[in-house]
């Protein structure tokens, strides 16, 4: 195992992060976990660590309290469960939506495809002409930084060989998992050097997609299931994304990695952003042209919501819930997951926004399976007030933490409701353990970030900002009552 992780960079089951209750670990697993494998890997947590599991807000698990001697154990522990997890750039794929085969052969893991998680529905096919795949790769030289050159000869010799195995003639039924899976192998057979920041998301056109998720390249798949193809974006979200174009989808994996080599050009801690900043989309037009359709930009569409009942394809449910304020007991979710079992589940897959999916339900089992969630303490309602709350772990749990920000979400989410419930879905209040803000970054309607002077409130801002006013935390709930009045007479006047 590594030396634990400095602040900032990404703390893997290899390199641990040091917070205030120990050493955090963070984990996405790349495929459904078996019920099983889950309550193990919430036994290992409460037996390594202090037991406390959190979902971030991309969906990946995170785990508390461990210690320099304990970590390397639940490392092992995570890998003889045989829970599969992949460590650099983060590649997120959707749901996959069809239970589709790949050219590779591979059965995909998702056992329960949701409805409205296809490839149809959406907004239309992105067009036709597009000439087959073309493999093109920067010139590594020594001291990167400008933009590249491609040559035919460049791309033969030094590109194909990374991957030239994954991408055959695909069936038009199309695994995003597969097509995550076939990138992780290309970008590790070609040692390509990122920053472990980097991501990728590879998702379908349906309900259960992750247009809310920020990523360095996205590709989003469009059009009937005959014909799929995927819209390629670069930096932002589902709707401030640079849209490209569209590719044919047995193109994914090459038109991909080419983004990737322009970013990697640019040293190990580039970002598609700052390349886009700097340099502008043509920097990447280049490993794109021969395969690519005219530039397009998927129609916006209604928020994802992973809370609540999913019907799947095959009859069975998907029953989403949340965890409060983005954590929970590692006890409370083996518990929920034992549950799970007995009511038919078949796995679990954590999800974006703090959620877990209980897949494979039957659906006549999924409502008691929702009031048992319920009764355990866990979101099982998409209005439920705490999901528009985003709260850091805070004081004491980290180190840079100058409140208890989640004990505060908790105390005051019955005087905030009077301040949510008027409000369009998101998230509108944010407690923050100090300035970073990383448990929601954009801004809010109120921020409450703890500082060296009390804790700040900011209005319709970023902890980031300079708080209005100063309140003793031992006072907020009277300030917060205070603020909802207020907001209440304002919104009925």
């Amino acid at each position: 195992m590594k030396a634990p992780h400095r602040r900032g960079a990404c703390p893997g089951l290899s390199a641990p992060m040091p917070t205030g209750d120990g050493l955090l670990v963070r984990l996405m697993p790349t495929e459904p976990v078996p019920l099983d494998a889950f309550v193990g890997f919430c036994e290992a947590a409460r037996r390594h660590g202090n037991g406390t599991i959190e979902i971030s807000a991309r969906g990946s698990l995170q785990v508390r309290g461990l210690t320099p001697h304990s970590a390397p154990l639940f490392t092992a522990a995570v890998a003889e469960l045989g829970i599969v997890v992949h460590e650099g750039v983060s590649i997120i794929a959707g749901l996959d939506p069809l239970g589709a085969r790949s050219s590779c052969g591979r059965a995909t893991a998702t056992p329960s495809p949701l409805v409205g998680e296809g490839w149809g529905g959406g907004s239309g096919d992105c067009g036709d002409n597009v000439p087959p795949l073309v493999t093109p790769t920067p010139d590594p030289s020594p001291q990167g930084g400008g933009e590249e050159e491609f040559t035919a000869k460049r791309m033969d010799t030094q590109v194909k060989p990374a991957y030239s195995d994954l991408i055959k003639s695909k069936n038009t039924l199309v695994s995003t998992a597969d097509i995550a899976a076939d990138l992780r192998r290309a970008i590790a057979n070609a040692g390509l050097v990122l920053s472990p920041k980097v991501t990728v998301v590879v998702y379908g056109d349906g309900a259960l997609h992750l247009d809310a998720l920020s990523a360095d390249i996205r590709l989003r798949a469009v059009g009937p299931a005959q014909r799929p193809r995927f819209c390629v974006g670069l930096d932002g979200d589902g709707t401030s994304a640079t849209w490209l174009g569209s590719i044919a989808p047995k193109d994914a994996v090459g038109a991909v990695f080419g983004l990737l080599t322009i970013i990697a050009g640019y040293g190990p801690t580039a970002r598609a952003a700052e390349v886009l900043r700097t340099k502008g989309v043509e920097a990447f037009r280049s490993v794109l042209a021969a395969f690519i359709g005219p530039p397009w930009a998927p129609s916006r569409r209604m928020p994802a919501e992973m809370v609540g009942l999913h019907p799947a394809r095959d009859g069975t449910i998907a029953v989403g819930i949340g965890l409060a304020f983005g954590y929970a007991h590692a006890d409370a979710l083996a518990e929920i997951v034992r549950i799970a079992a007995i009511q038919g589940a078949q796995a679990v897959q954590p999800a974006p926004d703090r959620a877990l999916l209980l897949i494979g339900v039957a659906a006549p089992n999924a409502v008691h399976l929702k009031a048992a969630a319920e009764r355990l303490g866990f979101v099982v309602n998409a209005d439920d007030p705490r999901r528009r709350i985003a709260a850091c772990p805070g004081a004491p749990a980290c180190a840079s933490g100058l409140i208890a920000a989640r004990a505060l979400a908790s105390a005051l989410t019955p005087i905030l409701e009077s301040i949510l419930k008027p409000r369009s879905n998101g998230v509108a209040v944010h407690i923050s353990g100090c300035h970073k803000g990383c448990a929601h970054p954009k801004p809010t309607a109120l921020t409450l970030v703890g500082t060296p002077h009390g804790c700040g409130i900011v209005r319709a801002g970023t902890a980031h900002a300079t708080p209005d006013r100063y309140v003793d935390p031992a006072n907020l709930g009277a300030e917060i009552s205070r603020i909802a009045a207020n907001t209440s007479e304002a919104a009925h006047g």
